[in-house]
């Protein structure tokens, strides 16, 4: 069995507490954390990828939103984590965090919930 970018979207789309490789390869015969782990540094996902994935389950609707929340994930002892392919730049940062009120060494991550009250 191959693993691919709709496994991978399906996953984060179904998992909202824990989405780590590990959870993910428990979850699927035939599949290790290895091959996913592989599979994420050398595949290249994009904006489009995730939009063709998750546009059938967005319900148009008036009264419905997009809500944004940013947080930053504090990492005070990491110098570098290595970034998944296609990122570039390290994960770890000096960043402001809101939390903490100053510029501190961390993560930074964007949720985006689409929210319709009619559903």
């Amino acid at each position: 069995m191959n693993f691919n970018y709709i496994d991978y979207c399906q996953y984060l789309l179904n998992y909202h507490t824990n989405y780590t490789i590990t959870n993910l390869a428990n979850h699927l015969e035939n599949i290790s954390h290895d091959t996913i782990n592989r599979y994420l540094r050398t595949e290249s996902l994009n904006s489009q990828d995730l939009w063709e994935n998750v546009k059938k389950e967005i319900v148009q609707n008036t009264e419905a939103y997009l809500i944004f929340d940013d947080t930053v994930i504090k990492k005070k002892y990491a110098n570098k984590i290595e970034s998944v392919a296609p990122l570039k730049e390290a994960l770890v940062r000096k960043q402001y965090s809101g939390n903490e009120h100053q510029v501190i060494q961390g993560i930074g991550i964007v949720n985006c919930i689409y929210f319709n009250p009619q559903n």
